[in-house]
């Protein structure tokens, strides 16, 4: 997820400017029209992130009561991740501007000028249409419509909404990313059940402490570009603080699905070891050498650390999900 505009003008995002109003000539990417590779389409798609939520998805189809047919199943399980490359690459055409002041983000093939902006869009409004075309043929319209939503919700709400308008950005717009288990579930049954909430609802809360430990030691980037990150607009110790907030609610949310016995004790044991390896990681970030106005004194590294972790962690966790039920 990226983002940029211009920057923010206080601690309490004050007003911003226009997004290019500080930009330079010498500030953009060299322009090649014309060179696009299949790796410049493929990464228009946001591989990474298709991986979480493809395995997201699948944990929430295999979690499912009854079953699918395996060809239908990896149908669906295709669909959901088109459907996650298609929102990405219409993030990457809207946020085009802001992606080539930042420099994690300034070599993508649309600032780089490998990949036109109209060609982006199509390419996006395309693949989204044919993976809920798709998912409604192979599996069920409700799964369709599920799909057709988490993509509308990342593009409308997060994209082209929330992202420049508020540090609470990513909070509200986490639950796009929090869809995939609900599609996976209702793709095998049709409906959805405590469960695929109870899924829903550890991905939510999972996403803030995951992301604004990104942000924290990618600040500078958010801040040039005027993207109000809530460590850009609140300060790296209001971060920490509300990274620590919301792990006290997540890891006890996270044993809910045990507690309530819609998981298993392969899962039950895995969130609490999980769970406790997140508390130390941002016990340690709450705890960094900071100056005296917040900033890490250690290059942001419990920062890091704590990101790397939280993809480990929602990995394993939906990993022990995906196990329990094939044991069942």
């Amino acid at each position: 997820m990226n983002t940029t505009a211009q920057a923010v003008a206080s601690d309490d995002g004050g007003d911003m400017l226009s997004p290019l109003s500080t930009l330079s000539a010498s500030d953009l990417p060299a322009i090649n029209l014309g060179e696009s590779s299949a790796r410049d389409w493929l990464s228009m798609l946001k591989p990474r992130v298709m991986t979480l939520v493809v395995y997201s998805g699948l944990a929430g189809l295999l979690a499912a009561p009854g079953g699918l047919n395996g060809v239908l199943a990896a149908a669906a399980i295709l669909c959901i991740a088109v459907g996650a490359g298609a929102a990405g690459a219409i993030n990457m055409w809207y946020d085009r501007d802001i992606d080539a002041i930042m420099n994690r983000t300034r070599k993508r093939p649309i600032p780089a000028g490998r990949i036109s902006p109209d060609e982006a869009l199509a390419f996006g409004v395309i693949l989204a249409a044919a993976s809920v075309m798709v998912m409604g043929l192979a599996t069920n319209t409700f799964a369709a419509f599920l799909l057709a939503g988490s993509i509308a919700f990342y593009v409308l709400i997060y994209t082209m909404w929330l992202k420049r308008l508020t540090p609470q950005n990513i909070v509200i717009g986490g639950a796009a990313g929090a869809f995939p288990p609900l599609i996976g579930w209702a793709a095998v049954t049709g409906s959805l059940g405590v469960m695929p909430w109870l899924m829903f609802g550890i991905i939510f809360l999972w996403t803030p402490p995951h992301f604004w430990a990104l942000s924290l030691y990618a600040h500078s980037d958010y801040e040039r570009a005027g993207v109000p990150m809530l460590p850009v607009v609140k300060g790296a110790r209001e971060t920490r603080r509300q990274i620590v907030l919301y792990t006290l609610a997540m890891v006890p949310f996270s044993l809910l699905p045990w507690l309530l016995g819609y998981a298993g004790l392969v899962y039950g044991l895995s969130a609490i070891v999980l769970g406790l390896g997140f508390f130390v990681s941002v016990w340690r970030l709450a705890h960094d050498k900071q100056d005296a106005f917040g900033v890490s004194l250690t290059n942001d590294a419990p920062a890091r650390s704590t990101f790397r972790y939280s993809i480990l962690y929602l990995f394993a966790l939906f990993g022990a999900i995906a196990v329990d039920a094939l044991i069942k």
